[in-house]
């Protein structure tokens, strides 16, 4: 057996990809991929930076992985991502365990890299994030077989004040259409039914390299792939929510009736303080055209609560603006003090027990619109996509709508059906839960 190689992946579905592009450079590199750290001669571990749950999680995790060096095989920790790009000296210095280190813009290097750890050169590879895998780069996928991620895009170019992203993933930079449409070609004919799109900001994909946003495009092309079910798209920026982009959505029978709307907050004066774009009375147009040109269309958002200077009034009308626009599913971040950011600094700094008391009660409000819009599809006839049977009932499967995200979102629990994995069948809503969804095959 060759040398083994583990990669330990942290944060989110972009790092997933990064870490599948990073694999399938070292296998074609000859490394061998084992799943258990305890194995491998050199773990790789792909770091999230993001806010200061998962930077911590991120620093626990190297240090449990730096002692197979005693307890298992490894002979080289190597550290990549996010919290690398953005505290490589304070990391190689704090942890001396560190083999090697490699930005966000260096993934393609992590075969030059492994082999100067091994030989104890100890590499530390940084610079200005530029680069973008393509669809002849090898990616070992380690998620379902069925569903996958296609990042379209990298980077991002907005000024959020409380957001660190363009500090660790450098410039927007988005992937010519040709280029994506071919890998979820050969995704489909590995047998991949789902792609889920990820960016940044999707709907600013094409700005960088048409001159124009594309993305209405880009959903045209993909929706002629055949083999593909479903085409999820995530992220969009509520600024540039177009009526095309709204057309596109509605009318292409594979994009799924699901929109990833990050809002972050309803009040004027906590967005422009956010540096967002768009205000209450704009958002609150917006998703009336969305959701009278796109039926039964299901809409996700996130808020951030505890944003320097954010009153207890401001609160509260974010709490009724969530009640009155009733989304499908909300994501809620109590505000996280990012170094480097503008926000970090803003006065009116709010506590962490405060930001937490905020963050419990939207999410409440949030569970209850989230239980009505699901009592609201019992007795429609939904297509799923199974993913397993239920360990305590084997006659229950569970699956996903297209409402419903990988990972994040709800499931729904399906009788009477004789499935497999990755399988779609039509299904009868009978019974809702707070996220989640019963019914009988049709």
């Amino acid at each position: 057996m060759g040398r083994r190689i583990a990669v330990v992946t942290l944060g989110c579905e972009k790092n997933q990809v990064d870490s599948e592009v990073m694999m399938g450079l070292m296998e074609r590199w000859g490394f061998h991929l084992v799943a258990d750290p305890q194995e491998a001669d050199v773990i790789v571990v792909n770091t999230c930076g993001f806010v200061d749950q998962a930077k911590a999680e991120s620093v626990n995790t190297i240090l449990q992985m730096a002692q197979y060096k005693e307890t298992g095989h490894c002979k080289a920790l190597v550290v990549a991502g996010c919290l690398a790009q953005r505290y490589q000296e304070e990391l190689m210095r704090e942890i001396p365990e560190i083999d090697g280190m490699l930005g966000t813009g260096e993934f393609h290097r992590v075969p030059e890299v492994v082999e100067q750890a091994l030989a104890g050169r100890h590499p530390m590879r940084f610079g200005n994030p530029v680069y973008l895998y393509d669809e002849v780069t090898p990616r070992k996928r380690i998620g379902l077989p069925y569903s996958t991620y296609v990042k379209i895009a990298e980077g991002c170019d907005h000024g959020c004040t409380f957001c660190a992203i363009p500090l660790m993933r450098g410039k927007f930079r988005s992937r010519p259409i040709p280029s994506i449409v071919e890998e979820a070609r050969r995704l489909a004919a590995d047998g991949v039914r789902e792609i889920s799109l990820i960016a940044q900001d999707s709907t600013q994909y094409g700005l960088d390299l048409y001159g124009r946003r594309r993305l209405p495009d880009l959903l045209t092309a993909l929706n002629d792939v055949d083999g593909l079910r479903w085409i999820r798209l995530h992220y969009a920026y509520p600024g540039y929510f177009t009526d095309e982009l709204i057309d596109a959505m509605a009318g292409l029978p594979k994009v799924c009736k699901y929109v990833d709307l990050p809002l972050q907050h309803s009040e004027d004066e906590v967005l422009r303080a956010m540096h967002r774009p768009g205000r209450k009375s704009q958002v609150r147009k917006l998703l009336e055209r969305i959701r009278t040109r796109i039926p039964n269309v299901a809409i996700r958002s996130s808020f951030i609560v505890g944003f320097p200077g954010e009153t207890e009034e401001q609160f509260l009308r974010l709490a009724d603006f969530v009640e009155e626009m009733a989304f499908d599913r909300i994501g809620v971040f109590a505000f996280s003090r990012e170094e480097g950011t503008p926000s970090a600094s803003m006065e009116g700094q709010i506590s962490e027990a405060e930001k937490e008391r905020r963050a419990a009660w939207l999410m409440e409000v949030g569970r209850k619109a989230s239980a009505a819009r699901g009592a609201a599809r019992v007795g429609q006839v939904i297509d799923c996509l199974l993913e397993r049977q239920d360990d305590r009932r084997p006659d229950i499967w569970i699956g996903r709508s297209e409402y419903d995200a990988p990972e994040i979102d709800g499931q729904v629990f399906v009788s009477g059906v004789n499935g497999r994995p990755g399988e779609f069948v039509k299904v009868r809503i009978t019974h809702s839960f707070d996220f989640d969804l019963a019914g009988e095959g049709v």
